[in-house]
């Protein structure tokens, strides 16, 4: 059984094959007492993976990277990256392998990714290992994001390792397994430009347009038709965390996909009470990556892709340079066009012909956000209850009662889609408050917690009875919440 199971495990090598520049063949550190502590069982079968297997002992040294399948080719990336507007020419998978690729349901190739999983030639000072609670929170919001239809890599199980790693305390270690459309990065192109190898670069966009855009490759221009599609994707994915009010934390080039997924859930949280300025993340001292500036960060680092790609679009950088700039002039329209829409959906009003209408409801309902510490995905969840003619609940979370008051009616008159708002606007997201119960919880032994929000946030708009503590904000002394990288 062991064997027959064994053998739909086949990880293809092509990214290790045709990118053998970036690739850094590697080995995974041995885990001394390996404990599978989730495996996403939905996954591994779109992935035709079977779960059975992957709970074997031999499947979860699979997990770990301790089990190579025959042909496959472990390697660590390299890629380089922009970290908090500072350029580093070299930072690659320190703490990462990809075990290769997986022909999944419909024949799409995704990638099998391991983090935390030992020290690679490009782990610098780190130990190269990670730690249940950081390991956990990439799976509950992956899948909470995966869940609410925003583009993610995702999570496909979470391995102990019998091995305390050293952080702030000793913490108990744990490999993640995700999967991903690729790990391709702006980083990745910004490592091959480089490098001066402009056949690694043909070779790299090549690539990306074969795996994610290959409508790119029928046009006259196939590189620049690749570049304008990464700025399309990009702006419809962070015009839907802002939709749903996700702080990313660390969107440094490297944690920016040529896919359009999400990826690198690191010092990331959902916001709580509405706040343009919303910084999670530690380290992020100067307010870089806060809520509102995030499409103002993808526009920079798609710059950043256009610099590097820019002898993919002419062998003359002059005249590169101007169809380069027109096609990230697009950015902005396309970000506008999916958030405007996506805000007319949370009013129930995405029907409404008159645009200038809408326009002055989206304004008027983010000044009502602005104006006092409202929690932003219980108001727009209580919209839908206005829409059905009790404004009670919205209305009692703002300050300004008598703008509510005119702006209500003016939303009135639209005649609101209640079951439009109900089914684009979450009761449920991963709480930052439930999500470090959750965590610590498991750092300790007890993953019931977890295994709940988990249940919960995989149905976010589904509103069911006894989940009520699952929509309320954070108690009074919850504090100024921080999270951290985890290395």
């Amino acid at each position: 059984m062991t064997a027959a199971a064994e053998s739909t495990v086949v990880f293809e090598g092509r990214f290790a094959r045709e990118l053998a520049e970036l690739a850094v063949p590697w080995q995974a550190e041995e885990a001394p007492d390996p404990e599978l502590l989730v495996l996403n069982d939905a996954l591994a079968n779109e992935l035709g993976l079977a779960p059975d297997y992957l709970r074997t002992p031999e499947g979860v040294r699979v997990l770990l990277g301790n089990h190579i399948p025959p042909g496959a080719t472990p390697v660590a990336q390299a890629y380089a990256g922009h970290q908090f507007g500072g350029y580093s020419p070299l930072l690659g998978d320190g703490r990462a392998l990809l075990l290769g690729e997986i022909v999944a349901e419909g024949g799409r190739l995704r990638d099998v990714h391991l983090k935390g999983s030992g020290r690679t030639p490009f782990a610098r000072a780190g130990d190269g290992r990670a730690v249940i609670g950081p390991m956990l929170r990439e799976y509950l919001v992956s899948e909470a994001m995966h869940a609410l239809g925003i583009p993610t890599t995702r999570a496909l199980a979470v391995v102990a390792t019998g091995r305390p790693v050293r952080r702030d305390a000793m913490l108990p270690g744990a490999v993640l397994a995700r999967v991903a459309s690729s790990h391709l990065r702006v980083g990745s192109f910004q490592y091959a430009r480089a490098t001066e190898n402009m056949d690694l670069l043909r070779r790299l966009a090549d690539h990306a347009i074969s795996r994610h855009h290959p409508a790119a490759a029928r046009s006259e221009h196939p590189y620049l038709a690749l570049f304008e599609a990464v700025v399309a994707a990009q702006a419809e994915l962070v015009a839907k965390w802002m939709l749903v009010g996700f702080v990313h934390g660390v969107m440094n080039t490297d944690n920016m996909t040529i896919s359009g997924e999400t990826i690198d859930y690191g010092p990331c949280a959902f916001m709580d009470a509405f706040d343009p300025a919303a910084v999670y993340s530690s380290i992020d001292v100067g307010g870089r990556y806060a809520y509102a500036n995030q499409p103002v960060v993808a526009e920079w680092n798609l710059a950043r892709l256009a610099e590097a790609m820019l002898p993919l679009f002419n062998e003359d950088q002059e005249q590169a340079v101007g169809p380069a700039v027109e096609a990230l002039g697009t950015f902005r329209g396309r970000y506008s066009d999916a958030w405007f829409g996506g805000m007319k959906a949370k009013l129930g009003v995405a029907a409404s012909p008159e645009h200038d209408e809408a326009s002055d409801l989206v304004d008027g309902v983010i000044g009502l956000l602005k104006d006092g510490p409202v929690d932003y995905t219980q108001f727009f969840r209580s919209l839908g209850q206005a829409a059905r003619g009790n404004s009670g609940p919205a209305r009692g979370m703002v300050l300004d009662l008598r703008a509510f008051d005119a702006w209500a009616e003016r939303w009135a008159a639209l005649k609101p889609d209640a079951e439009l708002m109900d089914s684009v606007n979450p009761a449920y997201i991963p709480r930052n408050h439930l999500v470090e119960e959750a965590l610590a919880a498991a750092t300790a032994g007890d993953l019931d917690p977890f295994h709940r929000l988990l249940e919960v946030v995989r149905s976010p708009c589904q509103e069911r009875q006894g989940l009520e503590r699952y929509t309320e904000g954070p108690p009074e002394d919850f504090g100024k919440y921080r999270t951290f990288c985890g290395t």
